[in-house]
């Protein structure tokens, strides 16, 4: 690691509290609380936190389907996300956007997106207008490798590099669109060689070593921010849990799972903190059992939170 003490506890209880949020969230979605699937990213907290961390208020991002890690990360308030997932008035989106569909302003979370790539031209606007208006903050676009064989991933790129504005791609290569390995369905040397094809310099990084991530985010954001233009951060993982809450995936084969597991990236970093000194078992038990409490009081808060006035329903809709 090449951060110091509090940087890497930093990621620690930032991971920590994604895991937490989405394993409350999970489980009042079982309880039949929240309506509708989630998409959890179980297993990739390491992207999220590593990325984030390097990013100021100002900074703009884009999420998927999968995007509360990216959301929290970011900063968005948890009694807002919660609410959101369970439909209530106080939810960043007024309870009418849902898990898929985050947004959080005044954190610069522009928005999770249930179309596959949907966030790319959105960052790729934003950071047009961030070069437009002459400032020095940057756009991060989180998508899914599924992403990359759609077209607003070649006309994303294509633009940001033609303009060398200042935004970074991020694709979480968890190995799976949805049901379907990646590599079933992907053509070609993979999104590195494509990124690279349109003149976006790439680099690919062990997406369950949240240090790496940190060091190569610190990095490329520093890059981008100073005008140097577009970058790609190919970040491989894998996914814990099915393509939705409502999806067991008995589909994959157990060895995959647990292969898939080993090395997980909290497990990891709580290991290389151990190994260094910087914490005790009591301390990283201390931080985890913090952002459980957290997430389940903002659960309990969400249960009891008013839902949206029937009289909102056309409001924030374009051409009501």
């Amino acid at each position: 690691m090449t951060s110091n003490a509090g940087q890497w506890l930093a990621l620690h209880r930032s991971m920590c509290r994604i895991r937490a949020f989405e394993e409350t969230a999970l489980a009042a979605h079982k309880a039949g609380d929240i309506p509708g699937p989630l998409h959890v990213s179980i297993g990739q907290e390491g992207v999220a936190a590593g990325i984030c961390l390097n990013l100021r208020r100002d900074d703009r991002i884009t999420s998927n389907h999968r995007g509360h890690g990216h959301a929290l990360a970011k900063g968005a308030g948890v009694a807002g996300m919660m609410e959101e997932l369970f439909g209530r008035a106080g939810g960043h989106c007024g309870g009418k956007g849902g898990s898929m569909h985050i947004a959080d302003f005044s954190v610069g979370m522009l928005g999770a997106n249930g179309v596959v790539a949907g966030g790319i031209p959105i960052a790729v606007g934003a950071a047009q207008g961030i070069k437009l208006l002459g400032q020095d903050s940057i756009a991060v676009c989180f998508f899914g490798d599924g992403a990359i064989n759609r077209g607003p991933f070649l006309e994303g790129l294509n633009w940001a590099a033609l303009y060398r504005l200042p935004v970074l791609f991020v694709c979480e290569d968890n190995q799976v669109a949805a049901f379907t390995a990646a590599r079933d369905v992907t053509a070609g040397a993979g999104v590195v060689a494509r990124s690279e094809a349109l003149g976006v310099p790439a680099a690919t990084v062990d997406g369950n070593d949240v240090a790496a991530v940190d060091a190569l985010a610190a990095r490329l954001v520093a890059e981008v921010r100073s005008g140097a233009g577009p970058r790609l951060l190919h970040a491989t993982t894998y996914r814990h849990t099915g393509h939705t809450s409502t999806d067991a995936a008995a589909w994959r084969p157990a060895d995959e799972v647990a292969a898939g597991k080993q090395g997980e990236p909290i497990a990891r970093l709580e290991a290389r903190l151990l190994a260094e000194g910087i914490a005790s078992a009591a301390d990283l038990a201390a931080i985890r059992a913090a952002a459980l409490a957290e997430m389940q009081s903002a659960r309990t808060a969400a249960l009891a939170a008013p839902w949206p006035d029937p009289a909102t329903a056309y409001s924030d809709v374009l051409g009501a």
